[in-house]
């Protein structure tokens, strides 16, 4: 009776870490897919529905609708490093730097955040920002409001740039990041 006991926790304590792994696993694909530019490899990770939460911004995406926020993010040319990754519970919370010409130009480069990931399923469902232990966020939005009050006088044309998560946005957004470094660069000149 002691063996099957025995062998009964044993095979409890086996699916647990197995349950870990796995979420671990599927956090560690969802950053490779990020790396190698290979969407495919993060839908494969993430659920039917996805919510991600960074401060007061709630945003819900399809796998279809977070392909367009995938195309928004390589236009900076981000380079992701996960840097650790802790089991909590039913949760894992990963820590992640980021570099990025975005990032960059909001003098925020590398910006280092943990992460907590949720599940469901097995899938990714729910990815909160619990900290960026690097970033000033003064100074972002300084160089943020610099860019955009600049953009509205001189190029109106892509105003609203800042608030289009679509991949014409984050173009736009870089035309006026590079527009305003060579204004700064002739006025100096």
């Amino acid at each position: 009776m002691r063996t099957i006991f025995f062998i009964c926790i044993l095979l409890c304590i086996a699916g647990c870490t197995e349950k870990r792994n796995a979420k671990s696993g599927h956090v560690t694909a969802y950053y490779e897919g990020f790396k190698n530019s290979d969407y495919n490899r993060i839908k494969s990770t993430i659920s039917d529905s996805l919510t991600i939460i960074e401060g007061d911004y709630i945003m819900a995406f399809t796998p279809e609708g977070y392909y367009d926020h995938f195309k928004w993010d390589s236009v900076f040319k981000p380079v992701y490093t996960l840097i650790d990754l802790k089991n909590e519970q039913e949760h894992v919370v990963a820590t992640v730097t980021v570099h990025s010409l975005r990032f960059e130009f909001l003098k925020n480069n590398p910006l280092t955040c943990r992460h907590r990931f949720h599940f469901e399923s097995g899938k990714i469902s729910k990815i909160e920002t619990l900290d960026c232990e690097d970033v000033n966020w003064e100074l972002w939005q300084k160089e943020r409001d610099a860019l955009v009050n600049w953009v509205k006088l001189n190029h109106p044309e892509l105003d609203g740039f800042i608030n289009d998560l679509s991949m014409e946005g984050a173009i736009d957004y870089l035309h006026a990041i590079t527009w305003y470094k060579k204004r700064k660069v002739n006025v100096t000149e």
